[in-house]
């Protein structure tokens, strides 16, 4: 008896203690910059599981904590002819696994001061775990964690509560001009591709989608040669393995997922107008960008820093909105992914402004296209991108999340390391030579979501003043 009640006593003072540290690591969870990414050379290991997982690692001391990350390419993408299916799937994962229910599972992490997290975007599909790496917390969250993945119930009950959350979900964005925007954007962007769907899905398709479908899904896709496992903390390479082994072993072997089909690039400007009660215009301008590993993917990244991604400074930002009071918002980015991402402008302007908007962004962009940068923009551009590198992998969370991308896309173990060298290189005539080939201003879908929605084509050469 006494033996037992020391054992409570010191689970209950790891657990208040666990929950404390947790809560200080979640709010200072990051490195001196560079601290990771210069003195240590951010070191990935790579190998497979027994089972065949794709594993990376990064072993770091600086906080007593490991995240992992399961990745499978079991996003929206793989949805087929049922749309919402992916992300049902991904949902109901922890509603019910192994010996526990939904509550009992939250209860499990949280009692150990856990974070447990799922999401389903277009390519991937992703389950996560942030934890102390005390040996008494660490297993039970562990132990939790591989039934959520090997074991789980997919209960009829649940499927039908998350059925009508995302049923409600999707009521929601029709009323939101941005939701009701990007949709039509995707759509049209890529009409006969996997990409055109959201991962919600649709309403018509959500509620077709049985349990059978759910089970089906899963068996098919979060199978051992489909998933990449991403391991970040203050573990050895050995613990790293056990832990990989541990939580993909009753993972069906399978196959990785097939290749998507590719992307069709647009053989003419279209202009898609769409009335809605608002304000403001909600206006999304673009065209196929590119995918990862692409390589113009520096050339175009740091090129696009100039034209929109940068924010205040860039050439849609002074245009738009400093020099004419236009939009608050106006920017546009490359969204890179498994085949090409889409590459995008967008802003939100009053109504009867549209086609002023539309003619001012037609002309900045092909005057970037036709110019490329200036000497000082591209500098400008390569001490803002390399000088805030170290921020964005400045905690564990933000180099899990990497190495899974770098794992997912199979770039090389090397990405982050080179990364501000490989920004360096770029010169403004392979931006120019990049965006020339690339960027077809004759040859963008632009969708106009407002009130007063009725802009037309721009014509080639059309300025605004």
């Amino acid at each position: 008896m006494l033996g037992s009640n020391r054992r409570f006593l010191y689970v209950t003072v790891a657990v208040v203690v666990g929950f404390l540290v947790l809560a200080w690591i979640n709010q200072r969870d990051t490195h001196a910059p560079g601290e990771i990414s210069e003195s240590k050379g951010l070191h990935i290991q790579s190998w497979k599981s027994d089972s065949g997982a794709n594993v990376l690692f990064v072993e770091t001391r600086q906080l007593p904590m490991i995240d992992v990350r399961v990745v499978f390419d079991a996003g929206s993408a793989r949805d087929t002819d049922k749309p919402g299916l992916a992300r049902l799937t991904n949902v109901l994962l922890d509603h019910g696994a192994g010996e526990w229910d939904t509550d009992s599972i939250a209860d499990r992490f949280e009692s150990v001061g856990a974070i447990s997290g799922a999401s389903a975007l277009r390519d991937s599909a992703v389950v996560s775990l942030r934890s102390l790496v005390d040996p008494t917390l660490l297993e039970q969250a562990l132990t939790t964690l591989t039934a959520v993945l090997q074991k789980p119930h997919f209960n009829p009950d649940e499927l039908e509560r998350e059925r009508s959350r995302t049923l409600v979900a999707l009521e929601n964005d029709r009323q939101s001009p941005s939701s009701i925007a990007e949709k039509v954007f995707y759509a049209n962007l890529y009409p006969q591709h996997p990409y055109h769907t959201p991962s919600v899905g649709n309403e018509d398709s959500v509620k077709s989608i049985s349990i059978d479908d759910v089970k089906e899904f899963y068996n098919s896709h979060y199978t051992a040669k489909n998933a990449v496992i991403a391991i970040v903390g203050a573990v050895d390479r050995d613990a790293a393995t056990k832990i990989a082994n541990q939580i993909s072993a009753e993972l069906p072997e399978g196959n990785a997922a097939a290749a998507l089909p590719d992307v069709a690039d647009l053989t003419q400007s279209e202009t898609i107008n769409k009335t809605f009660p608002s304000t403001q215009s909600h206006i999304l301008i673009g065209q196929p960008g590119m995918r990862r590993g692409d390589p113009d993917y520096f050339a175009l990244y740091v090129g696009n820093h100039i034209l929109g991604g940068s924010g205040f400074g860039s050439r849609i930002v002074e245009e738009i909105r400093e020099k004419r009071g236009l939009a608050y918002s106006s920017y546009s980015y490359f969204l890179p992914m498994r085949k090409p991402g889409p590459f995008t402008i967008g802003m939100q302007t009053r109504g009867g402004e549209v086609e002023k908007a539309l003619s001012i962004l037609d002309k900045t962009l092909r005057e970037f296209i036709d110019e490329g940068p200036s000497a000082e923009e591209l500098q400008h551009a390569k001490k803002n991108i390399t000088g805030g590198f170290p921020l964005r992998i400045d905690s564990n969370k933000d180099i899990v999340e990497y190495i899974g991308m770098i794992g997912f896309y199979n770039l090389p173990l090397n990405y982050l390391q080179t990364f501000n060298d490989n920004v360096n290189a770029v010169t403004a005539e392979q931006i120019q030579d990049a965006f020339q080939r690339r960027v077809k201003p004759d040859k963008l879908l632009t969708v106009v979501v407002g009130s007063n929605s009725n802009a037309k084509p721009v014509k080639a050469g059309s300025e605004g003043s």
